[in-house]
């Protein structure tokens, strides 16, 4: 394997996945416009309670990913068609139950968060609207997993960014032109996300017969390969819940220190969550890569693209640092122009430059296991992770307060690097060498 073929899936999928995070990124930016902070500190609890809602099931594209990268390197037709069929099952099943118990899902939300009066209106307005993209949302995730796993970059490219573009633009109109404040926030969302849904059915649609999903629907039940898919969704389920608890303390614990603190952090995990696509990137490439090589059984090409995976890793986590530093007041003047705002954020952006170093690795041997389908690691290892953060959780924050959160932070994202790390020889020798008797080192 060559570095050119690594980068010309890399490159599109960074650009790809980077979007991803812009749809809350626009919001928050149009939003610190308005105003007071309360706008601001509404769309972020409206934010997360969102996030935690789909990254539980975030899994759905990333394992869809997975399944569809191994069936490049099988070549079974009805290993295509499966990656998509089941989730795909999974994802509306599940987005009913998310509209059915909406009520339910945000009064919780809110008892949690505890945000005060004026905040609550805010974040309420922002997600009794968006509730209604659940749907588009995680069938969304199926459409884009499949067309990742299966190479298709151009689709995926066009898919993300023009589904950002109609929700940058429509941010600006209901806001700024009809006034229609969190509510416009909300609907402009709302729409890029039916679009981004129906395009990516409609990309699907041309790569699979329609006729012959109806035809294979009875294989879902299939006992051995729902195990599977099962045992590697529940794997990934645990770690999401266990970065959910983790996001969901940091978020709380912020708001605990006043409207103004909570807003400053959500302009930083804004700028995060780019960040963190940005190596997702990297990590879709190594994932479909990874599992081409393990539905092969090509331990060779697999060690070649790790190699390259870590190269690139080091490359980006200087590149993102150094455009941290030098582009610190563009960046953060992007997102809001409060002044009480912009000064706190000033006050904790040290971290956002230690982070790339402490998260890269994680993040792209995520897909460097998932897309092997090899999931038990990312969970125990994100349960690790986990406890690591609660341990500087109780031990920093008394002393240093929003500092000691951000510092238990960056301890979370270096132990998901840190234990993936010790698990990568037993990905190879389960996954590679397992059929031969021998050991890697």
């Amino acid at each position: 394997m060559k570095f050119k073929e690594y980068l010309l899936l890399a490159i599109p999928f960074m650009i790809s996945t980077v979007t991803q995070p812009l749809l809350g990124a626009v919001d928050t930016a149009v939003v610190g416009r308005l105003e007071n902070a309360s706008y601001l500190g509404g769309v972020a609890i409206g934010t997360v309670i969102f996030n935690t809602m789909y990254w539980l099931f975030g899994f759905l594209r990333v394992s869809t990913s997975g399944f569809s990268a191994q069936s490049l390197g099988s070549r079974k037709e009805k290993d295509r068609y499966d990656a998509f069929i089941r989730p795909f099952a999974m994802a509306l099943i599940l987005s009913i139950l998310f509209i059915t118990f909406q009520s339910a899902i945000k009064n919780i939300a809110l008892l949690i968060y505890q945000p005060s009066p004026e905040v609550a209106i805010h974040a309420t307005t922002y997600f009794n609207i968006l509730i209604w993209g659940a749907p588009f949302v995680l069938i969304g995730y199926v459409n884009l997993g499949w067309l990742m796993g299966r190479k298709h970059v151009k689709e995926t490219l066009f898919l993300q960014i023009s589904m950002n573009l109609i929700n940058i633009i429509l941010d600006i109109v209901f806001v700024f032109a009809f006034e229609m404040s969190i509510a416009g926030v909300a609907y402009a969302t709302l729409i890029a996300q039916a679009y981004g849904f129906i395009l990516g059915i409609y990309f699907v649609l041309n790569k699979l017969s329609l006729t012959r999903i109806f035809q294979l629907r009875n294989t879902l039940l299939d006992k051995v390969t729902f195990k599977k898919i099962i045992g590697v969704n529940a794997d990934l389920f645990i770690r999401t819940v266990c970065l959910l608890v983790m996001t969901n303390m940091f978020i709380a614990k912020g708001a605990e220190f006043g409207t103004v603190v909570l807003a400053a952090n959500a302009v930083l995990f804004q700028i995060h969550y780019i960040i963190c696509y940005l190596y997702d990137g990297l990590a879709n490439a190594s994932s479909v890569f990874a599992g081409k090589y393990a539905g092969e059984k090509n331990d060779k090409a697999f060690s070649e693209m790790l190699s390259i995976s870590n190269v690139c890793i080091v490359v980006l986590s200087i590149i993102i640092s150094l455009n941290l530093i030098f582009f610190k007041e563009p960046i953060l003047s992007a997102f809001t122009d409060i002044e009480s705002v912009l000064g706190t954020s000033h006050d904790y952006y040290v971290w956002l430059i230690i982070l790339p170093f402490a998260i890269g690795i994680g993040l792209v041997y995520y897909g460097i296991f998932t897309g092997c389908t090899y999931t038990g690691p990312i969970r125990n290892s994100m349960i690790l992770s986990l406890i690591v953060f609660l341990i500087a959780y109780y031990f920093f924050i008394p002393n240093y307060e929003n500092h000691g959160l951000w510092l238990a932070f960056i301890f979370f994202c270096l132990g998901r690097s840190v234990f993936l790390i010790l698990y990568l020889k037993q990905l190879i020798n389960n996954i590679f060498l397992k059929r031969t008797g021998e050991k890697w080192t």
